[in-house]
């Protein structure tokens, strides 16, 4: 197998993590939506936003690895991409490292 390579993305109002092979092939995907926690307001509440970060990271990281995206069924990614902003992004590093902390 290629390089695996595990991608995080928690920018605004969905929290999603994917893992590829050498960039292109998709092994395993997913998101959670904010969706229901916004509707209410008609747009994205960043505070809200950011708490619901929090409490999906380490479900999402969960799906990931149960997914059964390493053949080995070992937790090593070769890289880790994450995906910030200039709004947050030191609570996004930490949602990276909570995922990863919590997953292994």
């Amino acid at each position: 197998m290629g390089k695996l390579i595990l991608g995080i993305e928690s920018s605004c109002d969905e929290t999603a993590a994917a893992v590829l092979v050498d960039g292109r092939r998709v092994l395993s995907s997913v998101v959670a939506s904010q969706d229901d926690v916004h509707a209410p307001y008609g747009g994205v509440v960043p505070e809200l936003a950011s708490r619901r970060h929090l409490e999906v990271i380490v479900p999402v990281g969960t799906i990931i690895i149960d997914a059964g995206w390493s053949p080995a069924g070992v937790w090593s990614p070769d890289e880790l991409q994450v995906l910030t902003s200039p709004r947050d992004a030191g609570q996004k590093r930490l949602h990276a490292t909570d995922y990863l902390l919590e997953c292994r």
